[in-house]
């Protein structure tokens, strides 16, 4: 009887091992393959729909997604709500940029971007965020592996985890959920197409070519009275304080308005529509950082941010708000008055 117990015994730790064996990947071998699959492809393009519900109203975006080893991306973004504002964000060995082709804007940051935080439609970024979390967790669905881990936002500490879905058959990303401290998605990334062998032109990583129309696809805002329509957007969100004061000045070739807010916390809220041909060109060097603001890509500082659309130029400073609150008041500019 005892004999009989052994050998059952054996006999189901070796159907175990087998079942183990002919089974589901590890965390640590999906791991591996996603690490191999970064290392040994030169580049990719990408597509996909990314939704955020990080304002007023869901937003949402196409994304042209273009990596080339070791360090150029070119990441353009659409709003579905205006096809002529897009913007791409563009690193090059002459450093970051973000342009607005159809305002003829661009910034130029002294950026880490993007290993500086967490890019939800960077291959890169997402692979990275598992490694350097030591309590991702694992599971798997019929045809992708999932991995929930903690997200590294430097400017917004309210979105603290995603969930990566990978695809079985090819390591590829297939959708990305940015969650807030409750596990609710707020941001959600659908890549609709992932090729590892691209092949790029020589200037595809260039700004002066990414700024032209040709490069975008866009048609720059013309300068005819038809298009100059002053609409004036008001912060839903004010920190506790009201307005104070509304100045308006016209300018050479546009308009400009300048709001004043005071109460628990003051603020200054400029807003600007020029005419393109005489819109500035350079870069404009900024000492900060790119920030999604989900309806726009902006540039972010201490005590101001700046960023662009729909036609127009916003600046939002401010000696009493911290970061987080800047990109809070900044992204509930939604409130429209025409003038």
């Amino acid at each position: 009887m005892k004999k009989n117990s052994i050998w059952l015994a054996l006999a189901l730790g070796l159907a175990l091992l087998i079942l183990s064996a002919c089974g589901e990947e590890s965390q640590e071998g999906v791991l591996e393959k996603l690490d191999e699959k970064l290392t040994d492809m030169d580049g990719y393009k990408a597509t996909a729909q990314m939704k955020m519900d990080t304002g007023q109203e869901s937003q949402m975006f196409n994304i042209d997604i273009w990596h080339k080893k070791d360090d150029l991306y070119r990441v353009k973004l659409t709003n579905d709500q205006d096809e002529k504002g897009s913007q791409v964000i563009l690193k090059n060995e002459k450093g970051v940029f973000v342009l607005t082709p159809s305002l003829n804007k661009s910034f130029k940051f002294q950026s880490k971007w993007p290993d500086n935080g967490s890019q939800p439609y960077l291959y890169q970024s997402l692979v990275n965020d598992i490694k350097k979390d030591s309590e991702a967790t694992f599971s798997t669905t019929d045809s992708a592996y999932v991995f929930q881990t903690k997200t590294n936002y430097q400017s917004n500490n309210n979105l603290p985890y995603q969930e990566i879905h990978f695809d079985k058959k090819t390591y590829a990303p297939v959708l990305v959920k940015v969650m807030d401290k409750d596990k609710n998605p707020v941001v959600e990334v659908k890549f609709t197409s992932f090729k590892t062998d691209p092949k790029f032109k020589k200037d595809d990583f260039e700004m002066e070519k990414n700024m032209t129309s040709s490069a975008s696809g866009e048609v720059p805002v013309s300068a005819d009275p038809a298009s100059s329509t002053f609409t004036l957007m008001f912060p839903l969100e004010t920190a506790g304080s009201e307005l104070y004061k509304q100045e308006e000045t016209e300018l050479e070739n546009g308009k400009r308005v300048i709001m004043t807010f005071k109460g628990e916390k003051n603020f200054t809220l400029v807003e600007e529509k020029v005419n393109v041909e005489q819109a500035m060109t350079s870069p404009k060097p900024v000492s900060g950082e790119i920030v999604n603001l989900g309806f726009a890509i902006g540039a972010v500082s201490e005590n101001s941010i700046e960023w662009h659309n729909n036609g127009m130029n916003f600046y939002l400073a401010s000696d009493d708000l911290t970061k987080e609150e800047l990109i809070n008041v900044a992204k509930s500019v939604q409130g429209k008055e025409i003038k």
